[in-house]
Formats: structure tokens, C-alpha cells, sequence
């Protein structure tokens, strides 16, 4: 007896996910090594902790698949993108890489309302909210390099901003949070 619940247009797209959060891992780990290496130590720790938290969306996919009787599949991951050449490189070249997920997970919700399949539609909201989250994560940094001057901010402020950086917390505050006690 058959027991898969995802379709293979489900499956494979679900699969192809697995393989977006691997890539996403190893460009969060390669970016994160190379903050380290140019001395930003806090840039650095907030990379390496996100680059465990998309293998662990990698994992969330695969788990998922496996549990409505499909079958994940493992790819090759690309190599990462070569060092940026600054902060402001590295947070824009972060900041494309997780617009592109968004619109990798709408995708998967898209499928999934188009094939009435409501366990997966329902699955997919979860990364639709995490992905709001890692955008405005990602515009809030940017927005503090550019009051720090951008790329032509001094050592002084770029020392302060990596220090506020490593302390920060990796979820970014969501408007839908919001009310008037708590903007």
C-alpha cells in the first residue's frame, strides 16, 4: 500500500527546499568565516548561528517529507559566493540570498494551494513567517551600517556596530507583533 500524501510535483519541489536551506547553510557559514577573518567577531557569531538555523530548516523539510511518506532526497550544495568585498556586500549579497528563498517558499505554498494540498499549504506558512523575520533581521542590519556611515564607516563606528551586532538577538521584531503599547 502507498502511503505518500505529497504529490511528486510536492515532493520534488519540497526536496528542491532541502537543498535551498543546505545552500543557504553554507553561504551563512562561508560569509561568517569571512567576517571572523576581517576581525568583525560579532558579524561573525550572529553568521554561524544562522547558518545552524538554516540547516535546521533544512532538517524542518526533510522531517516533513519523511513524515508524509515521501522520500527526501540529498543534492550537491553549490560552492558558496566568493568573500564580499565589504560589510555592505556581505549584508546586500544576504540580503538577495534570502529574498530568493521567499520566493522558493512561496512557491511551495503556491503548489500547494493549487493542489489543494493543506497539510503542505499549512507547513509552508511557517517558513512564510520565518522569512519575514529573516528579511527584516537583514534590513535592520542594513539600516544600521548605513547610520554607521556604510561603506565608508569608520573603524570606530564599524567596531561599535560589530559589538551591537554579535549581542543582538536572532529574531528580528515583526510589525504583526506590534500594538500601541509595543510599537
Amino acid at each position: 500500500m502507498n502511503t505518500n500524501r505529497l504529490s511528486k510535483p510536492i515532493e520534488d519541489i519540497l526536496n528542491k527546499q532541502v537543498t535551498q536551506e543546505g545552500n543557504a547553510a553554507q553561504i551563512y557559514l562561508s560569509y561568517a568565516i569571512w567576517a571572523d577573518s576581517e576581525g568583525y567577531a560579532g558579524v561573525a557569531n550572529l553568521l554561524f548561528r544562522h547558518s545552524g538555523e538554516e540547516r535546521n530548516h533544512m532538517m524542518k523539510v526533510i522531517d516533513y517529507i519523511q513524515e508524509r511518506g515521501g522520500r527526501a532526497k540529498i543534492s550537491a550544495l553549490d560552492a558558496p559566493p566568493k568573500d564580499p568585498k565589504n560589510l555592505q556586500e556581505c549584508f546586500e549579497k544576504i540580503f538577495q540570498h534570502e529574498v530568493d528563498n521567499t520566493t522558493a517558499i512561496y512557491g511551495i505554498v503556491d503548489l500547494s494551494l493549487k493542489e489543494k494540498d493543506w497539510a503542505t499549504w499549512n507547513f509552508g506558512q511557517w517558513f512564510v513567517k520565518e522569512q519575514i523575520e529573516e528579511e527584516t533581521l537583514v534590513m535592520d542590519l542594513l539600516d544600521k551600517l548605513k547610520l554607521a556611515g556604510g561603506p565608508k564607516a569608520t573603524s570606530e563606528s564599524l567596531l561599535y556596530l560589530d559589538s551591537k551586532i554579535g549581542n543582538q538577538e536572532d529574531d528580528a521584531d515583526l510589525a504583526r507583533d506590534a500594538d500601541v503599547d509595543n510599537p
